[in-house]
């Protein structure tokens, strides 16, 4: 487990919002002004997040930028086309009267083109560096103690205001020992906040242990849980849960199904049927996991590489309820019961899985820490799956849930219908 993990985050599952395209404020013509405190429309939202199940509220970038919201321009001050400190605070206090923590989204890399300390960006003959070449995008300069001292007071000012996080926007594009500065700082003051870094690929659990991060983005099974369910592929998703059992010595990973970066997992896989399947690995497998709004409802959007392909997965939200089809009110109750599920089998936060039977298009693993297990059966086969539990090294098992909404009883053996699913306790 992570050396620095604080202890509340074994119990949270995050509902992840893109608050600009959540509140209509970016892309919009004109852009709202700041008496529309648009912010305080996810205060509306906040008791939707708890019928869910979650216990944590992660925001996208809410502070002053030009576009899109990772183009910051000051740190200190709520981008005006959401509000200003005063609707962040109401939030904040809305959030924590109902239990919810908040994790925000620190854009640390780069800033705007408008970014008021030049002092602080990184130069180059011809100007400033940038980010991945994206001419609006200046990188900041890393290697100045100014910039070290910069990010630690915005961290803790905004910790101070009620924050309980941050996610640190391109992290892996920041070296490991800007970060070990940093960190170590900001804990000495918040002791149980919690660092979450973006990282895409790499070693992840070199880069926690080297900067200090708490967790990282699991973009590893995030990207094997959608293409081995669309290859009828189990043995790529157990591969990626083997890698994930290692990091797990190390650090609990984010995981997830979607976020405000990629394409809607609904629209993602080929198979609708296959969506539950996706959504049964991320709430029975170890890690932080995180559900981005919209996502609990089947929402679809494809994320295209274009100017405004982002839009797509980032839609204005109205106000609560949103009408759903009934495949949607079917999906808002599943995330419901596994979010329900995890959450009384918090243990699943740092569990290992183990494949006991496995081939291209049947699963059947548990996922255990200690004398605590589940075994989970998932079956993309048109062919039904006998599941015997003697075999699997258990006598009877209570069936938890699953496809068809099976009762709960105890049994010695089951049967997983075609491109469906079992929770199974052992008992």
């Amino acid at each position: 487990m992570s050396r620095t993990e604080p202890g509340w985050v074994q119990h949270v599952v995050w509902w992840h919002i893109y608050p600009l395209g959540f509140v209509g404020a970016h892309p919009a013509d004109p852009p709202p002004a700041p008496q529309e405190h648009r912010l305080r429309r996810v205060v509306d939202w906040l008791d939707h997040a708890v019928t869910l199940g979650a216990s944590g509220i992660a925001l996208g970038p809410i502070f002053a930028s030009r576009t899109h919201g990772y183009d910051t321009t000051d740190h200190y001050a709520i981008d005006p086309r959401l509000g200003d400190g005063d609707d962040f605070d109401a939030l904040v206090d809305e959030a924590h009267r109902r239990g919810l923590r908040v994790l925000l989204d620190g854009v640390f890399n780069h800033v705007g083109t408008d970014f008021g300390e030049k002092a602080f960006l990184r130069r180059r003959n011809d100007g400033f560096d940038t980010f991945e070449g994206h001419g609006e995008l200046i990188a900041l300069d890393h290697d100045n103690p100014a910039v070290v001292d910069y990010v630690v007071e915005v961290m803790t000012h905004w910790l101070e205001r009620g924050a309980d996080g941050w996610r640190l926007d391109a992290a892996y594009a920041v070296a490991d020992s800007f970060w070990a500065q940093v960190l170590p700082r900001v804990r000495e003051r918040f002791p149980d906040a919690y660092f979450l870094a973006e990282i895409i690929h790499g070693d992840y659990s070199a880069r926690v242990r080297a900067a200090g991060f708490d967790s990282a983005t699991q973009y590893e099974l995030w990207k094997a849980v959608w293409s081995g369910l669309n290859d009828g592929n189990f043995h790529e998703i157990d591969w990626a849960l083997l890698r994930h059992n290692d990091f797990l010595d190390t650090f609990v990973p984010m995981t997830f199904v979607g976020n405000h970066d990629v394409t809607r997992i609904a629209s993602r896989l080929d198979d609708v049927r296959h969506l539950e399947h996706a959504l049964v690995l991320l709430m029975t497998t170890g890690g932080t996991p995180s559900v981005y709004a919209g996502d609990e409802f089947a929402y679809r959007g494809v994320k295209e590489e274009r100017f405004g392909g982002d839009d797509a997965v980032r839609p204005e939200f109205g106000a609560p309820p949103v009408p759903v089809d009934p495949h949607g009110a079917d999906v808002f109750r599943l995330h419901q019961f596994l979010i329900g599920l995890r959450r009384r089998h918090p243990w699943l936060h740092t569990a290992r899985t183990t494949a006991l039977q496995l081939t291209n298009r049947q699963y059947v693993y548990r996922s255990a820490d200690g004398e605590q297990s589940l075994v989970v059966a998932l079956n993309l086969d048109d062919t039904a799956l006998p599941v015997d539990f003697a075999e699997l090294g258990f006598d009877r098992g209570e069936l938890l849930g699953g496809s068809g909404a099976p009762p709960a009883e105890t049994a010695h053996s089951a049967v997983v219908a075609p491109h469906g699913w079992l929770i199974i306790a052992p008992r």
